[in-house]
């Protein structure tokens, strides 16, 4: 796949920091699956985001974008220079440093991953919030997170992932104050909630959880919300389950599969949530959190 690349990318190869811990070499990297015609539209995205970077090699937009269209292809490594390179020429724009972490949670680079958002952390503190554009806009066109809400939910993940989870669960108490729609507020309160529960702190997690209203609209979290239905006791997880049997290939699988997996640890059923990780690992979607959030599981 052609990109194009700055001279500072090029000298990036060069003297680029080393990683914090090891990561996965690129033969254990597995590219995402998709369709053709979604495919074909990533392809052009790419070919548009490599022709702006051509016109303007150092402009932090042109190159935020040629990395996040090289990542949605699978070029994972690829983009993380693009990022770096980046950040050789801007240093303080947190959304390098966002994008960068981002992708080193695909790669399984979780420290690496934390320090980049805890850099981005800092740059952002004090100032005011931003929407984060949509790679491929949702049903609504109406972009459902901002630059500072992803920051916090990412460190939660990476710290969740690392099993540091006093850090993750300090990680999601920021991201709630900057969740704003319905859509940020589930996927905060989800991944607070698991995180709580895997503390050991059932009663602020149950205390969070009663007073979080799940009747409301979305535009794409829905499996998300359904998973803290399950929690709330609102529905079944043998309904949930009947909805994925016999498709682990669905980034809607892998999500809902995790978070139905760790219903039934919470609940004393460690075999059913053991089986339910596996399923995960059965399917493709390499990349999706709830897949490396089972991978993980699994191997501690």
């Amino acid at each position: 796949m052609k990109i194009i690349i700055s001279f500072a990318f090029v000298a990036l190869c060069f003297f680029s920091s080393a990683a914090a811990q090891p990561c996965l070499d690129a033969a254990k990297v597995v590219p995402p699956t998709m369709s053709e015609e979604t495919r074909k539209v990533y392809l052009t995205k790419l070919a548009e985001a490599e022709k702006v970077h051509l016109d303007k090699p150092n402009d932090a937009d042109s190159i935020i974008w040629l990395g996040r269209r090289t990542a949605y292809l699978g070029e994972y490594k690829n983009a993380i220079r693009i990022f770096s390179s980046g950040i050789v020429l801007h240093p303080n724009d947190a959304r390098l440093y966002r994008h960068r972490g981002h992708r080193y949670i695909t790669i399984r680079c979780f420290d690496d991953a934390i320090k980049d958002f805890e850099k981005a952390a800092a740059l952002v503190k004090g100032k005011p919030d931003e929407v984060e554009p949509d790679g491929l806009p949702n049903a609504k066109n109406i972009p459902t997170s901002t630059l500072q809400s992803n920051i916090w939910y990412h460190i939660g993940l990476a710290y969740y992932l690392k099993g540091d989870l006093s850090n993750a669960i300090r990680a999601y108490e920021e991201c709630q104050k900057v969740s704003k729609n319905n859509d940020m507020r589930v996927a905060t309160t989800y991944w607070h909630y698991m995180t709580l529960r895997r503390a050991g702190k059932k009663k602020d997690a149950e205390k969070m959880l009663k007073s979080f209203n799940t009747n409301l609209e979305l535009i794409e979290n829905t499996d998300y919300l359904k998973l803290l239905k399950l929690n709330k006791g609102e529905v079944k997880a043998e309904y949930l389950l009947a909805t994925i049997r016999g498709d682990a290939n669905t980034l809607g699988s892998a999500s809902l599969g995790y978070g139905i997996g760790n219903y039934f640890l919470y609940n004393g059923d460690r075999e059913k949530a053991i089986a339910t990780f596996r399923k995960i690992l059965q399917g493709d979607q390499w990349a999706s959190f709830g897949y490396i959030a089972a991978e993980t599981d699994l191997a501690r």
